[in-house]
C-alpha cells in the first residue's frame, strides 16, 4: 500500500526547522488535488447516483473508522446547516460510534461483525447510496459495512487512496485518489485524508446542487435561524434576485419575513408571484429552485388574472420595504 511506505521528501523529517516542515507538508499537500483530479470521471458518476437517489427519496449514507469516519461525519453533519435538507438525507456510520469522534476506538475498525451490524440499522435498501471511505481499502468494518448495504439493494460506492483494494471490489464503484506516501510514514490523516475530504465536498456538494439546493453558486436554502443568519439570506437574496432588480437590503430583509423561507422570497421575487403560489411552484418541482422561479413564470403568463394578483402581491413587499413605502 503506497500510503503505508516511507517517503523520500520527508526524511530526516525530525532534523528539519519550522519553515522545512512547512514546506515539505506543503509541497506533499500540492500533490492532493492532481491525485484527486484523476478519479474525476468515477466523482461524476458518483454525483449522478446520489442524486437520483436523493430525488427519489433516497439517502446517502457514509461509513467509516478513524479519519476516514470523522470526515464522513463531518461532511454529514455540514449538509443540513449548509443545505437545509433533512439531518436523516445525509447520514454517517462511525466505527465506535459518536464517541470515536473524539477519541480512537481502533478495536472497532477490525470488526466485520460490527460492520455489518452498525449498517443493519440503517436499514439500507434500493433507493439509497452507500459510500465506504478508507485510505488503506482494506479497514474490515467498513468493508463488511458496503457489502451488506449491496446485498440489500443499495447502491454503493468506496473512496480510497490505495488501488484495487478489498474495499474498492466490495463496491459498485471505486474512487481511487492515489496520493502516495504521507509525510509522516503511515499518517493517512494527512494527504489522504485531505483528499477524502475533497471527495466528499464534491460529492455532497455536487448531488445537492443537481437537485437545486443551489441557485447559480448561492446557497439559498440556508437557515434563517439567528440574526447573522438573516442577513447572511438577505444579502443572498440580494444577490440571487439580479443586478437589475429592485431589491435592496430591506426589501431583502421584508421578502424574507413574508415568505418565511429564502427560496420563497427568491421565487417570489423573480417569477413576480405571491407567496403562496412561489410555495406551490416548488411542491410541484421538489424544491429545485431554479425550475420553480420557471414554472412559477409560466403560470403566471398562462393565468392573467392570478398574474396581476401576484404582481401586486410582490410589488407590495417591495413598497413596505422602502422608506414610506406605506404613504398613498
Amino acid at each position: 500500500m503506497t500510503t503505508e511506505q516511507p517517503n523520500p521528501a520527508s526524511a530526516d523529517l525530525d532534523l528539519k526547522s519550522s519553515l522545512q516542515l512547512a514546506r515539505i507538508i506543503n509541497g506533499e499537500d500540492a500533490k492532493v488535488a492532481a491525485a484527486v483530479r484523476k478519479a474525476l470521471p468515477q466523482i461524476a458518476r458518483a454525483i449522478d447516483m446520489i442524486a437520483d437517489a436523493l430525488s427519489h427519496g433516497g439517502r446517502l449514507i457514509y461509513v467509516g473508522a478513524g479519519t476516514s469516519g470523522r470526515i464522513a461525519a463531518l461532511d454529514a453533519s455540514e449538509c443540513p446547516p449548509t443545505f437545509n435538507t433533512d439531518p436523516r438525507t445525509v447520514q454517517y456510520v462511525m466505527a465506535g460510534g459518536p464517541k470515536a469522534l473524539g477519541a480512537a476506538v481502533e478495536a472497532s475498525e477490525d470488526s466485520l461483525e460490527l460492520g455489518e451490524r452498525e449498517m443493519a440499522k440503517r436499514n439500507p435498501g434500493k433507493k439509497d447510496v452507500v459510500i465506504g471511505i478508507a485510505a488503506s481499502g482494506r479497514t474490515p468494518f467498513t468493508i463488511a459495512a458496503v457489502k451488506y448495504a449491496r446485498k440489500r439493494g443499495a447502491k454503493t460506492v468506496a473512496v480510497a487512496c490505495n488501488p484495487h483494494s478489498p474495499l474498492e471490489q466490495a463496491a459498485h464503484l471505486a474512487i481511487v485518489a492515489e496520493v502516495g506516501p504521507e509525510v509522516v510514514s503511515g499518517s493517512t490523516r494527512m494527504k489522504a485524508g485531505t483528499a477524502q475530504k475533497m471527495v466528499l465536498n464534491m460529492l455532497s456538494t455536487g448531488a445537492i446542487t443537481r437537485l437545486g439546493y443551489v441557485y447559480g453558486n448561492l446557497m439559498v436554502n440556508v437557515h434563517l435561524k439567528n440574526e447573522k443568519l438573516a442577513e447572511r439570506a438577505a444579502s443572498i437574496l440580494q444577490r440571487a434576485a439580479g443586478p437589475k432588480s429592485q431589491v435592496t437590503k430591506d426589501v431583502a430583509l421584508q421578502a424574507l419575513k413574508v415568505a418565511g423561507t429564502l427560496p420563497v422570497a427568491l421565487v417570489m421575487l423573480r417569477a413576480g408571484v405571491d407567496r403562496a403560489q412561489a410555495i406551490s411552484a416548488l411542491t410541484a418541482v421538489s424544491g429545485h429552485v431554479r425550475q420553480a422561479i420557471a414554472a412559477a413564470r409560466k403560470s403566471k403568463v398562462s393565468h392573467p388574472v392570478q398574474r396581476s394578483n401576484a404582481l401586486g402581491a410582490s410589488d407590495q413587499v417591495i413598497r413596505k420595504a422602502r422608506p414610506g413605502g406605506n404613504r398613498r
